[in-house]
């Protein structure tokens, strides 16, 4: 099953690294956030990927088209009819990756449409480039082949902005620095679609997923949840980014599930 990644967006919240590069390509212990969400994906079996691309496309573009020779040593001559020659690499993932360039201010919903001849009308995975999170893709995947519905969307509980302090009358009992929220879920990507969901996409710039797309699903009772009550955290901010880095620095980061 191919894997589509958004990674179009401008990533305005996080100006300071975006305006150099996409935000997916946001670094997260020395490697990008993209790279984070394709070694979950694939640590489950998921190694075909379309990355619906638009801003600063051509810095993704460029990192894979030479990803096998900057992440190994290498022999190389000056004649171009000749191949350099890799020694070994550190990566062996056996990624297949379709970079598709849909425009630099095309909408997440007309991304998806523009991607659709990568695809082979079967039904694919789709998540955003800045999220990642601890859910186990085979059973989300299992969920959505239960339920017999066009698209399935996991909602988590997004963590809380602030700390929160557990009182007993002016005794602080335990103190949590970003507890998850305990009630409400939200859209936390990882969907799973069948291809008739493309029919409510259109390659329109302005089409738009979540306002437009995933509304119009609901509402044809197509669009069933998957529940997610573990780690999930997006990266929009600054702030989000250092937490994140914190978390796989310490060696304690939930997605990290590869060895």
């Amino acid at each position: 099953m191919k894997v589509v990644i958004l990674c179009g967006g401008k990533g305005t919240r996080l100006a300071e690294e975006t305006v150099a590069r996409p935000k997916p390509m946001v670094e997260i212990g020395g490697k990008p956030m993209l790279w984070h969400i394709m070694k979950y994906y694939a640590a489950f079996g998921f190694n075909d990927f379309v990355l619906a691309l638009g801003y600063k496309a051509g810095y993704i573009k460029d990192f894979f088209y030479h990803y096998r020779l900057t992440s190994a040593d290498f022999t190389i001559t000056l004649d171009p009819n000749v191949d350099p020659v890799i020694h070994g690499s550190a990566e062996r993932d056996p990624w297949k990756i379709t970079c598709v360039d849909t425009g630099e201010e095309t909408l997440k919903g007309g991304r998806i449409k523009r991607v659709e001849e990568h695809l082979d009308g079967e039904p694919f995975m789709l998540t955003y480039g800045d999220g990642v999170a601890d859910i186990d893709l085979r059973k989300l995947l299992e969920s959505h082949r239960v339920t017999g519905g066009i698209g399935t969307v996991t909602g988590v509980r997004p963590p809380s902005r602030f700390g929160e302090m557990v009182l007993d009358g002016d005794k602080v009992v335990s103190f949590e620095e970003k507890p998850q929220l305990a009630q409400g879920v939200i859209n936390g990507g990882f969907f799973v679609f069948e291809p008739a969901f493309l029919d409510y996409l259109t390659t329109d710039e302005d089409c738009d997923l979540e306002f437009g797309a995933l509304q119009k699903l609901a509402g044809d009772g197509q669009l069933h949840l998957y529940r997610h009550d573990g780690f999930w955290q997006c990266m929009d901010n600054v702030r989000e980014r250092d937490y994140l880095e914190s978390l796989y620095e310490s060696g304690e980061a939930p997605w990290k599930v590869w060895k």
